[in-house]
C-alpha cells in the first residue's frame, strides 16, 4: 500500500488508520485495536449509531483484491467519502457546541451499552449540512467498572474551553485553537478568567482543578489527554459527570452579542429590492446550468444566496465568512430549512495553513477546499482594499477555488467601498471594472457579466479552461 494514501491525520491510533484508495475511503483495524472492536461490533451499538444518522456508515470489505492492500489489518471497513472536511477552528459557536452535544450524548449512550469513548477529540466529529456527525469507529471500547472518564480532559481542552473563551470572554476560538492543535489548555485559560469565575462548582471542576493538575512540566510529563490522579468513579457517578458537562454547555451562549459590521448585511445592505433580486436569479440561473455538487460561497453572510444556490440545485454548499454574527445566523439558516450548507471561519487574507505533525497532519483551507463552482459576491473589495492584496492575486485565488464561477466586482462607486475608503488613503488607482476584467481574463475565460446595481456592481461568470 503507497504510503501516499494515508490519511495523516489518522497515524497517532494503534488501532486502525484511514486510507484513501482508488477515490474510495477505508479504514484498517489493527491488531491492537482489534479485540475492542469486535467486542463494540458485537454489540449493536455501531449499527444503531449510523441508523439514527450519528456515525458515519461503515461496510466490511470482503473482496480480496482490496484486503491484500491493507496485509497487516485484522479487518478492513469502507466509509462513503465527505464531500469536504472541516475543523474545529473553521467552526462558529454553535457549531462546535453541536460537536460538543453530539460527543456526549453518544458518550452518554454508549455508557448505557456497556461501552466508553477513549478518546474526546473534536476532529472526531464533521459536518454533513447543519449535522454534526462522528467518524471514528475504533473510538469506543468496553466499559470498566470503576473507572475514570480518561478523556475528559481532552474534552474541556478541545470543546469546552473554547467554547468558555466566547461565552464567558466574548473571544472567538478560532484563531488560539487554530494556533494550538490540542486545543485550549486549561492552565492558561484560568489565568484569563475573571475571579469570579472561581465561585463556580463546575468552573473549579472542569477548569481550575484540572489547570492545577497540568500546568508547567508536569502537563508535558502527563500528555494533552490525561486527567489528574483519580480513585475513579461509580457509573452513576460516570453519567452523572457527562450529564452536568452537556446542561452546562447546552446553555452555554456567546459573551459578544452586540451586532456587528456585516452581520445582518443580507437582510439590510445597500441593494434596492429589486437589485437584490437581480442578484438572486444571476445565482439561480448560473447553477441552474451547472449544478455543481459541492460549491463555495466566499463571503457567504447569513447564508442567503447559498439557499438559492441550493434550491437551484447545488448539491451542498460550503459558506465562508469572517463574520461570527453572520456565521451563527448562517448556521441557523441551514438548521432551519434543513438545508445541506455548512458555514465556516474563513479569514480569506490568512487562511488555515497545512499544519500539525510534518505539516500535512491538518491539511491547509487550498487543499481542501476546492468545488465544482464558486460564487464571491461582495468579496473580492475585501482582499482588494481591504486587506491590499494585489487585484490579480485576488482574482487568480478565487478562480482556483473552482473551474466556473462567479466573481462580483464592486467599484469605487459604490457606497461600501465608499466607507472602506472614508478614513484612509485611496492607493488603488487601478481597482477599476477594466482592470478587474483583464484580471480575470488571464487565468480564465469570461462567459458573461451582468450589472445588478445603479452603482455599477456587476458580476461576471468565469469558466476555468485547464
Amino acid at each position: 500500500m503507497s504510503p501516499n494514501t494515508l490519511v495523516a491525520g489518522s497515524f497517532r491510533d494503534p488501532a486502525g488508520q484511514v486510507h484513501k484508495w482508488r477515490n474510495r475511503v477505508f479504514r484498517t483495524v489493527l491488531g491492537p485495536g482489534a479485540a475492542a472492536f469486535d467486542a463494540v461490533r458485537a454489540t449493536g451499538f455501531l449499527d444503531r449509531l449510523v441508523a439514527e444518522g450519528r456515525l458515519v456508515p461503515f461496510t466490511h470489505v470482503v473482496d480480496k483484491d482490496i484486503l491484500q492492500e491493507f496485509p497487516d489489518a485484522t479487518c478492513v471497513l469502507e466509509h462513503p467519502r465527505l464531500q469536504a472536511i472541516s475543523y474545529p477552528y473553521e467552526w462558529s459557536f454553535r457549531q462546535l457546541k453541536a460537536a460538543a452535544l453530539l460527543h456526549l450524548d453518544i458518550a452518554l449512550d454508549a455508557l448505557g451499552a456497556d461501552l466508553v469513548l477513549s478518546d474526546a477529540t473534536a476532529y472526531n466529529v464533521q459536518f454533513v449540512g447543519p449535522r454534526p456527525i462522528f467518524i471514528d469507529h475504533l473510538s469506543f471500547r468496553p466499559y470498566r467498572m470503576g473507572e475514570y472518564w480518561a478523556a475528559h480532559q481532552q474534552f474541556c481542552e478541545q470543546f469546552l474551553n473554547p467554547l468558555l473563551l466566547r461565552s464567558q470572554l466574548g473571544i472567538p476560538h478560532n484563531a488560539w485553537f487554530r494556533g494550538s492543535l490540542e486545543g485550549i489548555p486549561s492552565e492558561y485559560l484560568a489565568r484569563i478568567l475573571p475571579h469570579r469565575a472561581r465561585l463556580s462548582f463546575r468552573m473549579n471542576v472542569h477548569v481550575f482543578l484540572p489547570a492545577y493538575f497540568q500546568k508547567g512540566t508536569q502537563r508535558d510529563a502527563l500528555g494533552p489527554a490525561a486527567a489528574p490522579r483519580t480513585k475513579g468513579l461509580s457509573r452513576s457517578g460516570f453519567e452523572g459527570l457527562l450529564k452536568q458537562l452537556r446542561r452546562w454547555i447546552a446553555a452555554l451562549k456567546p459573551a459578544d452579542t452586540n451586532p456587528s459590521l456585516w452581520g445582518d448585511y443580507a437582510e439590510a445592505n445597500s441593494y434596492a429590492d429589486a437589485e437584490t433580486r437581480a442578484k438572486g436569479e444571476v445565482v439561480r440561473s448560473f447553477v441552474a446550468t451547472r449544478k455543481p455538487a459541492l460549491m463555495l460561497d466566499l463571503g457567504c453572510n447569513s447564508g442567503y444566496y447559498s439557499e438559492i444556490a441550493i434550491e437551484a440545485g447545488a448539491g451542498t454548499v460550503l459558506g465562508f465568512d469572517f463574520d461570527q454574527t453572520s456565521l451563527d445566523k448562517a448556521f441557523q439558516r441551514a438548521i432551519d430549512r434543513d438545508l445541506q450548507f455548512v458555514p465556516l471561519f474563513l479569514d480569506a487574507a490568512n487562511p488555515s495553513p497545512s499544519q500539525g505533525w510534518a505539516e500535512s497532519e491538518r491539511e491547509g483551507f487550498s487543499k481542501r477546499m476546492l468545488g465544482d463552482s464558486v460564487i464571491a459576491l461582495a468579496f473580492i473589495h475585501h482582499l482588494a482594499i481591504g486587506k491590499n492584496i494585489p487585484l490579480q492575486q485576488a482574482v487568480s485565488w478565487i478562480v482556483e477555488r473552482a473551474r466556473s464561477g462567479l466573481i462580483e466586482f464592486v467599484p469605487k462607486s459604490d457606497p461600501t467601498v465608499q466607507a472602506m475608503l472614508k478614513h484612509r488613503e485611496d492607493i488603488f488607482p487601478d481597482y477599476t471594472p477594466e482592470a478587474f476584467s483583464a484580471c480575470l481574463s488571464r487565468c480564465a475565460r469570461i462567459v458573461a457579466s451582468k450589472t445588478v446595481s445603479g452603482t455599477g456592481r456587476t458580476i461576471y461568470e468565469f469558466v476555468r479552461e485547464d
